[in-house]
C-alpha cells in the first residue's frame, strides 16, 4: 500500500497503526533494573579518566548536557571534546553488567501476538542494542533497528564544533545526531520507511515523546502513568500495552475473524460441490 507521502508499509486491517517504534533503554526493560545507573556511572568515569574533566564538576555537567542535547555524548562533542565514538561506547556500554537483565517472556508474547511491523529507534550503539535484546529474549521480535551507527555513519564527515562561536543564549551545535532532535526522527523515518502518521512510538523520555508528537507520531510514555503534553498514552510498564492500547489487538482479532469466516465459507462451498 502506498501512502501520499511516499511511505509504504505493511498494514493490519482495521488498524490505524501499521508500525510500532520502540526505544530500548528504560523502555523495553524497567529503570529499576539498575542498568541505567551503571551506564551513568561509566559515563562519569569516562569524563574524568578519558577527558580529564574535574571530577567535582562531572555530575552537574552530565545533567546539563543530557538536558540540552539528549545524550551526554552529543553534549560533550558540542562543547568541543574530541574522542573516538567506538572507544566511548566500549567504555560506557561495554562494561555494563548485562546480567541485570533477564528474559521477558511476557513482553515477548505481547510483541509476537501483534502482526504489525516493529522497529527499534535508540540513541545507543548497535552492540549495546543487540546485547539488550538478546538478554531480554527479544532479538527476533523486530524488523529493523535504527541506532547510533545508523544516524552517525563513519563515512559522515563533520567538524568538531568550537566553543564560543555561537551567539549568546544559543547552544553549540553537536556533530552527533540523536533523539530528541527532530532531524533524527526524520532520518529514522526515511531509513526505516516509516509513515509517522501510522506509527505508535514508545519511549521513557518526555523530551523524546514531545518531539515525536511534533513529527506526527502517536506516543506512549513508558515509566509513568501521568499524561502530559505530547503524550497519548502513559504506562508504568510496557507490559501494560494491551490494557492501554486494546485497539492493536482488536484489529488483529477482527482480521482473524474475517479469515475464519472466509475459510468456513470456502469449505462450505467446496463441500457443496462434492459429488
Amino acid at each position: 500500500m502506498e501512502y501520499e507521502n511516499g511511505y509504504q508499509q505493511q498494514q493490519t486491517p482495521h488498524s490505524r497503526f501499521d508500525c510500532l517504534l520502540f526505544d530500548v533503554d528504560d523502555t523495553l526493560y524497567p529503570l529499576s533494573s539498575g542498568l541505567s545507573a551503571e551506564c551513568t556511572k561509566n559515563i562519569k568515569e569516562y569524563m574524568v579518566n578519558k577527558l580529564d574533566i574535574e571530577e567535582s564538576k562531572v555530575p552537574d555537567i552530565c545533567v546539563q548536557l543530557y538536558k540540552d542535547y539528549g545524550t551526554t555524548m552529543a553534549g560533550l562533542r558540542a562543547l568541543g571534546y574530541d574522542f573516538d565514538h567506538d572507544d566511548y561506547h566500549s567504555f560506557v556500554h561495554g562494561r555494563l553488567p548485562y546480567e541485570y537483565l533477564k528474559p521477558d517472556p511476557v513482553l515477548r508474547t505481547l510483541l509476537v501476538s501483534l502482526p504489525i511491523r516493529k522497529v527499534i529507534f535508540s540513541n545507543a550503539n548497535e552492540t549495546h542494542v543487540a546485547e539488550v535484546l538478546g538478554r531480554l529474549g527479544l532479538e527476533d521480535c523486530f524488523d529493523d533497528v535504527i541506532c547510533f551507527e545508523s544516524l552517525n555513519p563513519k563515512t559522515q564527515t563533520t567538524d568538531t564544533p568550537k566553543s564560543g562561536n555561537e551567539p549568546a543564549g544559543l547552544l553549540q551545535k553537536s556533530p552527533i545526531l540523536c533523539k530528541p532532535s527532530k532531524n533524527s526522527f526524520q532520518q529514522a523515518f526515511t531509513m526505516a520507511n516509516i509513515n509517522p502518521h501510522k506509527t505508535l512510538f514508545f519511549d521513557d523520555s518526555i523530551r523524546n515523546i514531545q518531539t515525536a508528537k511534533l513529527t506526527g507520531l502517536s506516543t506512549v510514555l513508558i515509566g509513568s502513568s501521568q499524561r502530559t503534553k505530547g503524550v497519548d498514552y502513559a504506562l508504568e510498564s510496557i507490559h501494560n500495552i494491551k490494557e492501554a492500547v486494546p485497539e492493536l489487538w482488536e484489529a488483529v482479532n477482527k482480521s482473524n475473524d474475517v479469515r475464519s469466516a472466509r475459510k468456513i465459507a470456502i469449505e462450505t462451498i467446496c463441500g457443496s460441490l462434492d459429488p
